[in-house]
This record gives C-alpha cells, structure tokens and sequence, in this order.
C-alpha cells in the first residue's frame, strides 16, 4: 500500500544481491515477491526457487514462461482493482482458474502451482471473512492454497487495534484456515504462528 513504483533495473539492483546473500547464508528456499518477468528472470538466476506474482499472470504473461523455464514454483493469487463482484468465491474460482490456464499452458508444472486467494486484495473487509470462511470451495481447485492474513488490516478493523497489536486476530485467522484447508501460511510472528499452525495440524 501506498508504494511507488521504480524500474525494473532497481528492483532487480536492490533485490538479486540480497537473495544471492540468502542462499549463501540459509537452507530454506527462496520465493521472490514479484509479477515482472525481467526481475524474476534475475531472480530465479540468483538462486530464488519460487515467484510470487501477486497479480496472477495478469500484469505480464511472460512471466510464466520464466518460471517454466527454471522449473520454478509459482504463487499465483488473486487480485483486481475494485471490489466488485457478481458473487465473490465463483469469481475468485474462475480468475484463479484462468491464471492456473496461462501457467500451465506457458510450460509451468501444474505441481509446482499455489494458489493464494488474495486476503486484502481488491477486497472489503467483508470480503476478506468471507473467503476464509469459504476457503474450503477454493481448495476443491486441487491445487496447494496459500493464505497470507498476518497482521492485515481487516483483523484491525474487527479488533479496533494498530497492526503492532494483531498478533492474536492473525492466530485466528490462521488457524481458521488451515481449519478450512490451507497448506501454507504466510506470517510476520514466525515462531508464534509455527506453534499454533502444529496445534491446529494435530486438530484437523
């Protein structure tokens, strides 16, 4: 929120040297946050293993065809401008749906595919409750669902608290989640949240 934009020349001045440096340095795999074909090629050179294209495909279509040609896994989530729909968990379907279409038909593996449906993206905060509580529609795709809730501003608008505090309506939502048939989540708190994903793994 609130970004401005640069160039795909500094994004990739600012990004390749620290992911070089993380490979390097850790022995967990490396996902790059980015929808731009050129940077993920960069990336994906460095030694990223994974893109996360927020836009799913939508932005630049080639850059599913970078993923394929580095055997990378791809994160494809859903995103519009607006927050209108027809009726919300069939239209997140069907773009999902749509973005798996390019991937796969650009050479991605369909098992290297998950899909993210897009939590705080081109949606109201109603939205945002609604599609976690209907995530269990989004996993019958058959493909692995990512959910990304941490500290989002939905959970400040239910509690009425800064994002400081959001540690105990992000454990909500991601045990809610992983309830509703999440396999991976995306968090800030990574040691708190690792505690209560386990529990709520041993419950489901």
């Amino acid at each position: 929120p609130t970004h401005t934009e640069i160039t795909s020349e500094e994004e990739i001045r600012r990004v390749v040297p620290v992911i070089r440096r993380l490979v390097e340095e850790v022995d967990v795999p490396i996902s790059i946050d980015n929808y731009k074909s050129d940077v993920a090629h960069a990336s994906l050179e460095a030694g990223a293993v994974m893109v996360n294209d927020v836009w799913g495909l939508k932005k630049d279509p080639d850059l599913a065809a970078v993923v394929a040609e580095h055997s990378a896994a791809l994160i494809l989530m859903h995103n519009q401008l607006g927050t209108e729909y027809m009726d919300l968990i069939q239209d997140v379907k069907t773009s999902l749906l749509e973005s798996v279409g390019n991937a796969l038909s650009a050479g991605v593996n369909g098992s290297r595919i998950i899909l993210d449906p897009g939590f705080g993206f081109g949606k109201t905060p109603k939205h945002n409750l609604e599609v976690l509580r209907r995530l269990g529609e989004l996993a019958e795709m058959g493909y692995p669902l990512l959910v990304g809730s941490s500290r989002k501003s939905t959970i400040g608008l239910v509690l009425d608290l800064p994002v400081q505090e959001r540690l105990e309506g992000t454990a909500a939502t991601v045990a809610v989640a992983i309830c509703n048939g999440a396999n991976i989540v995306r968090v800030h708190d990574v040691k708190v949240m690792a505690r209560i994903a386990k529990m709520t793994d041993a419950i489901v």
